[in-house]
């Protein structure tokens, strides 16, 4: 009967071994899917892209100023009203949206020429060029002026 304690040892060694060893494996799994879930959660409304530099020269006609721009995601499947929203440089430059509704998962251009506002494209209405091409920051705040997101570029980096 002395065998017995050994193997019931034994067994008990092993069982919280493959105990340990599933806990482990089930972690090592469960890691990365929360960190690519994280990942997923990108903000509702951001700012997806800035052309802050038009191509061609900076002649200020109303072509060259309407490919300066900055492109606004809503990443939701809800419309999002931006009526009160604001995009604005570091130089204090800024337009605010209005009465204008972002459809879900769209993306809407904000040039900073003249032109006819559309769902996909709004127009600031400048006659002068708002993003400095070496260095600025593209900020886009909600009616509260609460932040909501923020693109640098160039020297100095405030995101």
């Amino acid at each position: 009967m002395q065998g017995d304690p050994v193997t019931v040892s034994a067994t008990a060694r092993r069982l919280t071994a493959a105990t340990l060893s599933a806990a482990a494996i089930t972690a090592a799994i469960a890691v990365p899917a929360s960190a690519a879930d994280h990942r997923a959660n990108r903000p509702s409304v951001e700012i997806s892209r800035v052309q802050y530099d038009s191509p061609g020269r900076d002649n200020r006609s109303i072509r060259s100023l309407n490919a300066e721009w900055v492109e606004i995601t809503n990443n939701t499947r809800r419309s999002v009203n931006l009526d009160g929203w604001t995009l604005s440089d570091r130089d204090g430059h800024t337009y605010t949206f209005h009465h204008y509704r972002l459809d879900g998962r769209s993306t809407v251009r904000v040039h900073t020429g003249i032109g006819h506002d559309s769902r996909h494209d709004l127009y600031q209405d400048r006659r002068n060029y708002v993003w400095n091409n070496t260095s600025d920051t593209a900020t886009l705040r909600n009616d509260h002026h609460r932040f909501i997101d923020s693109v640098s570029w160039g020297g100095h980096h405030h995101r």
